[in-house]
């Protein structure tokens, strides 16, 4: 009998003291469940990822020192932990210790370096050299055999020759971001490492928000034959105990995908907040459907005390879309203040009238309105402390479809990655996991509007929602061209039309607030058009 026990932690970069404590707590608890072998994530010491604070000597020293005290703690239990490695001539790697009565017995250093979407460890870390033996130790008498994230993903890699060096245990430690239906990907790629290489594969994943990533956890345990022996919980904390001699071990199910998108919008969003020293949030409530979820998505994250909606109707708001926003605030038990802003809006009128000579309104009055509403919000956030929350989402940032310094104020965006039809589905899922409607059926019902004007659709500048969101996916998710995503001469000006909106307003989205990632193409970091750039096709 060999009991494994998978450290699946929500850590934070730069949190040497939190990390190590919480390394400590999962050591004991391994401890007193009786597992010889505890295993941590990627980079558990530092956080992940710690992007340029790596090229501070310091924080790599006093990751190096975290380590050494933690070290000297390990005892009853051996540990495999996430730190940077550092050499003499001061290269640093992404490295994995291996600990054992209070000495480290083996250091691994990651030697394949993703460099692609999320990731460029290249930019901070050396590969480490495979020699033999390298990254094997032992454990009750048995081989395991050390690896880090991408290594496992490299085909005939670290892991096979760990494999033919003996190793009848593969431990890897990763960190993870979580896309919609990158699971059964990592599930189905261990199961093949582990009937490929005749081994028990233990997985150990991050958890928890960190900036714009979510980290699923899911850690997972294979058995030589390719079979899952246990699982962890998704988005959640756990210790995760497996005897990979038994046959019977935890394995938690697996959310079904509106739920687990949902339930990466919460963690993200209650880790960007409670991690950057916020308590309560703050955010524009509408009426519609977007900043109705953004609520309950906070709700949810933070509970409703920590959270104040904000109505600021102007003249064009209909009677029934603020209904809405105070029903909402009820259902969901919020504080909620309504502040008129046609008064303001009126000053501005005024004032600008002579500079505008006379000139026929357009999109400058409308867009105001939207300014206004963001220096409300971020007045609220000065005097009290409160982060806010922007409530846009994919679809209106992919074309530009809102305001600079206005709809656009925030500090987080927990809907950026969502498309708007995305967040009806979200909406309708939430609604049905509680016995009473925290979002009203009107809100579902009403064709989504600006109401920046007098009888404004969204839909009128930007054409339905199932449409635009089918271009956005092909374009944005999908790389396609024009050519493929138009499929006939009638579809061609709309799909350019909205190609050439996407383009011309990477300048808008380089200014927006992060938000969760969920998809493999989320504005941002999987997305770096040059806002200088002629090129049509």
């Amino acid at each position: 009998m060999l009991k494994i026990a998978l450290a699946q932690i929500n850590t934070t970069v730069g949190d040497f003291a939190g990390n190590a404590n919480l390394i400590l707590d999962y050591m004991a608890r391994a401890k007193r469940a009786k597992a010889r072998l505890v295993v941590f994530p990627e980079l558990a010491v530092c956080g992940y990822p710690p992007e340029d604070l790596l090229l501070k000597k310091h924080f790599v020293e006093n990751n190096l020192k975290t380590l050494s005290a933690l070290a000297k703690k390990v005892h009853g239990v051996s540990a495999v932990v996430g730190f940077v490695d550092a050499d003499s001539k001061g290269k640093i790697y992404n490295a994995a210790a291996f600990i054992n009565e209070g000495v480290i017995k083996a250091v691994y250093r990651k030697n394949e370096l993703p460099n692609y979407g999320v990731f460029d460890e290249k930019r901070y870390f050396q590969p480490g050299r495979f020699e033999a033996h390298s990254g094997v130790a032992t454990i009750e008498g048995r081989k395991i055999g050390l690896s880090i994230c991408e290594d496992i993903w490299i085909d005939t890699g670290v892991y096979a020759k760990q494999a033919k060096a003996g190793a009848k245990i593969l431990v890897n430690l990763s960190a993870s971001p979580y896309e919609v239906g990158k699971l059964k990907v990592r599930h189905d790629l261990l199961s093949r490492r582990a009937k490929e290489t005749k081994t028990t594969v233990v997985y150990c994943n991050l958890v928890g928000g960190q900036d714009e990533l979510v980290f699923d956890g899911a850690s997972m345990v294979f058995s030589p034959q390719g079979k899952l022996l246990a699982r962890a919980r998704q988005f959640e904390e756990e210790l995760l105990v497996c005897d990979v001699d038994a046959k019977e071990n935890p394995i938690a199910p697996i959310l079904e995908e509106t739920q687990e998108i949902y339930q990466a919008l919460v963690v993200g969003t209650r880790d960007y907040v409670q991690k950057n020293g916020f308590t309560k949030v703050a955010l524009g409530l509408s009426g519609g459907i977007d900043s109705a979820l953004v609520a309950v998505i906070a709700v949810d994250a933070l509970t409703a005390e920590n959270v104040t909606a904000i109505s600021m109707p102007s003249r064009f708001n209909a009677k029934a879309t603020r209904q809405d926003a105070r029903v909402v605030a009820k259902n969901l038990g919020i504080e909620f203040k309504e502040i008129p802003i046609q008064a303001i809006h009126n000053v501005y009128l005024r004032i600008l009238r002579k500079h505008f000579n006379r000139l026929a309104p357009n999109i400058a009055e409308e867009n105001l309105q939207a300014r206004i509403r963001g220096n409300l919000l971020m007045a609220f956030s000065n005097k009290f402390g409160w982060l806010v929350l922007t409530t846009g989402n994919k679809s209106e940032m992919a074309v530009g479809y809102c305001t600079l310094y206005g709809d656009m104020s925030g500090g987080f965006a927990p809907l950026k990655d969502i498309f708007k039809t995305k967040a009806y589905t979200l909406a309708r899922w939430r609604n049905a996991q509680q016995r009473t409607t925290l979002i009203p059926k009107s809100v579902f019902l009403r064709a989504p509007t600006a109401e920046l004007r007098a009888n404004q659709t969204d839909e009128e500048s930007l054409g339905a929602y199932e449409q635009l969101d089918g271009v956005l996916a092909s374009y944005v998710q999908a790389h396609q061209s024009l050519g493929s995503i138009a499929k006939d001469s009638a579809q061609l000006p709309y799909v350019k039309k909205t190609i050439n909106l996407v383009d011309k307003n990477e300048y808008k989205r380089r200014q927006g607030p992060p938000g969760v990632k969920i998809t493999a193409r989320a504005f941002g970091r999987d997305w770096r058009l040059p806002i200088t750039n002629k090129y049509k096709e």
